[in-house]
């Protein structure tokens, strides 16, 4: 079965890194800093689901 949840997040995350590279954001911008916080929560879901 699909991982909806998983596939949102990674869904999110690849908008918003093209949405940076595009506009060249530096880090520290929001979007540069919620990428941050959907790689944590990506890892963590990864493990929670491999252990």
């Amino acid at each position: 079965m699909a991982d909806l949840y998983l596939k949102a997040l990674e869904s999110e995350r690849k908008s918003l890194w093209a949405a940076c590279r595009l506009k060249g954001l530096a880090k520290g911008t929001p979007e540069r800093v919620r990428i941050e916080e959907l790689d944590r929560l990506l890892a963590e879901h990864k493990a929670k689901k491999a252990g």
